[in-house]
């Protein structure tokens, strides 16, 4: 269950990116998220994503906060605690540092990336708990040009020209996951408007895929809703791991910049 976060969120071209037009300093979307418990979808948890600004010495930093976390009265049948943050340019989007926090049950661990574009390198801090005592790895990996986090690729999937693609438009991202390049598939599927706790939505339907990884399964089985606005914002997604299937819903949506 290492990668429940993963699964969570995850949710040819004529995709474009420009400068950073969909995402505000002061965001906040909070999503329901529903597990197929015994054959029924059971609301079991709430994910929160932020947006807020940080200052530092020299620059001005975007900070995209996700966090996921079980209601009481499932936290004893399985208690999850994740925070993931990524401190990215305002205007491109581009991450400098990443931090995952898991606390899924008995497994914990905390890993950091700093990212240095220019020498495609990423210094990593991992540490996982045990018995025995804290264990700490560290190392240097190498990425590609266009490499990030996962949830600053979440971010910049939002700031794509999405009205530009026609169905059937694909584009692949890579980001770095347990020190692993990871490949995303999004494809464009078509527009449409469903019901959500926000309003009736006009929607960019999409498909996602992991190209090198199967934490996702099944084809066109995990699928993701943007509203097919100026803020791209997730409404909806449905998704299909190796342990069973599920969805977010979107409950609130607050501090959008468009």
């Amino acid at each position: 269950m290492k990668r429940t976060f993963l699964a969570l969120t995850l949710f040819v071209s004529s995709f474009i990116v420009g400068q950073n037009t969909s995402i505000g300093t002061n965001e906040k979307l909070t999503f329901s998220a529903s597990y197929n418990m015994s054959g029924l979808l059971t609301e079991i948890a709430q994910v929160t994503m932020e947006t807020s600004e940080v200052k530092t010495s020299s620059s001005t930093l975007l900070r995209l906060k996700c966090s996921a976390a079980t209601y009481s009265s499932f936290d004893s049948y399985f208690k999850i605690r994740d925070l993931y943050e990524s401190y990215v340019s305002p205007t491109s989007l581009t991450p400098f540092l990443y931090k995952r926090d898991i606390n899924e049950g008995t497994y914990n661990k905390f890993e950091q990336y700093k990212f240095n574009h220019k020498s495609r390198n990423v210094e990593s801090i991992m540490r996982k708990k045990k018995k025995s005592g804290d264990l700490e790895y560290k190392n240097n990996v190498k990425i590609g040009y266009n490499t990030r986090d996962l949830v600053s690729t979440i971010y910049h999937i939002r700031n794509l020209d999405i009205h530009k693609a026609k169905p059937g438009d694909s584009q692949n991202f890579t980001f770095l996951f347990d020190n692993e390049e990871l490949i995303l598939n999004v494809k464009y599927i078509s527009k449409e408007t469903i019901s959500t706790n926000i309003g009736k939505k006009e929607c960019y339907k999409l498909a996602i895929s992991l190209k090198n990884d199967n934490s996702l399964k099944g084809n066109n089985d995990n699928i993701l809703w943007l509203t097919a606005d100026a803020n791209k914002i997730p409404v909806y997604a449905k998704f299909k791991i190796a342990v069973g299937t599920g969805e977010l819903k979107i409950k609130s949506a607050t501090g959008l910049k468009n």
